[in-house]
């Protein structure tokens, strides 16, 4: 089998050489000249593009393409979610379906290194000569599954939404009935601080936010320590073994005890 597919490669190659030689397509210049030619007007359009993206807009007035310049990022913003570029939108989403720690792996090495050497082993596997795509069943599906299953995912990322402080500052007086610190007005305060600290980011709460490295659930967390406790972790969480938790120590002591008191008054509800 090993020898007959050698063979029938020696002829393929042969049948190149006697079609280049009667037909006078050599790879140089006539390929080299189609690329040089492409990669031109790749460059032309992308001059053409920044044109009409500069003559177009005004300042911060966006044009077609959009505006010059837009407002200087707040670094202190705790509602701002970061969000991959398009392109990374498939993986973005794929994350959300494993849940963390037990099948995150698979999301971000097992499924992204398997389909990379899958791909890069193609020219090894698949030696067959023949590139019709009727009689290539197997290869056209694989093709189409993988094209649909990449829009999917990334249209799936490209609209998924999370819930910023503004939206989650609204849920508080639903947590404090559920959790009946709804009189206590310190738990109150620590519960509109927790909506817009970012702290949903990563941490869940009565069914709301997201499970992102490790972080756990904090809906019944006031059932293990008292609010001083949360205070001293909030101010340094380093200090109890959480070297990916930054400090919250900027927020003041007057907030640390509010959140403290929020934390305490958690109990899981009912």
């Amino acid at each position: 089998m090993a020898r007959d597919l050698g063979e029938r490669n020696r002829e393929w190659f042969a049948r190149y050489k006697d079609d280049v030689k009667k037909e006078g397509k050599p790879f140089f210049p006539r390929a080299m000249l189609h690329d040089t030619i492409m990669g031109l007007v790749t460059i032309l359009v992308m001059i053409g593009l920044a044109v009409v993206w500069y003559y177009d807009a005004d300042g911060t007035e966006p044009g077609i393409l959009g505006p010059w310049y837009t407002e200087p990022a707040e670094p202190g913003t705790t509602d701002f979610i970061p969000r991959p570029d398009w392109y990374f939108y498939f993986l973005f989403y794929l994350l959300r379906i494993f849940e963390w720690p037990e099948t995150v792996f698979i999301a971000t090495v097992g499924i992204p290194t398997v389909a990379l050497v899958l791909l890069l082993g193609l020219p090894f596997y698949d030696r067959r000569p023949e590139r019709r795509p009727s009689r290539r069943p197997v290869a056209m599906v694989a093709a189409v599954l993988t094209v649909v299953s990449m829009g999917v995912l990334t249209w799936k990322g490209a609209t998924a939404t999370e819930a910023l402080g503004s939206e989650l500052i609204e849920l508080v007086p639903e947590w404090a009935e559920e959790q009946g610190f709804a009189d206590d007005e310190q738990a109150v305060a620590g519960a509109d601080l927790f909506a817009v600290s970012g702290c949903l980011n990563c941490h869940t709460y009565l069914g709301q936010g997201s499970a992102n490295l490790g972080a756990p659930d904090l809906s019944a967390v006031g059932r293990t320590n008292d609010a001083a406790y949360f205070v001293q972790y909030l101010a340094n969480p380093a200090q109890f073994g959480n070297t990916v938790m930054g400090s919250y120590s900027y927020l003041g002591q007057e907030n640390l005890e509010a959140l403290g008191a929020f934390l305490e008054a958690s109990k899981g509800g009912g």
